[in-house]
């Protein structure tokens, strides 16, 4: 799985877009069930689900006529850890800072 940080961020950077993925990681839904619960058209919800589709945060199968939007939390454990790596490097860079602080004192 090649996943776009850029993507997920973006997906992840509307209230709406995260409540959809965590409705769906709880339990599958189609886009359906997912229009019903927002005050927006069918059209809106199919256009988020799309972005978080893009991001491969969320898959959608086809059952009978409806998709059925699932959660991928495939990608949620990458970007956690490339958000882990950043922290890590600014704990370095904050400890270097506070060894030199020492020093000077």
């Amino acid at each position: 799985m090649v996943v776009d940080p850029d993507a997920v961020f973006h997906a992840l950077a509307d209230a709406t877009r995260r409540d959809i993925l965590m409705r769906v990681i709880r339990s599958g839904q189609s886009v359906s069930e997912l229009a019903r619960a927002y005050p927006m058209s069918f059209a809106a919800v199919q256009k988020h689900v799309a972005v978080l589709e893009r991001a491969e945060l969320v898959s959608k199968t086809r059952r009978g006529r409806e998709q059925i939007v699932q959660g991928e939390v495939g990608a949620l454990r990458l970007v956690a850890r490339l958000l882990d790596g950043y922290e890590h490097l600014w704990r370095q860079r904050a400890a270097g800072i506070e060894r030199i602080l020492e020093e000077e004192q």
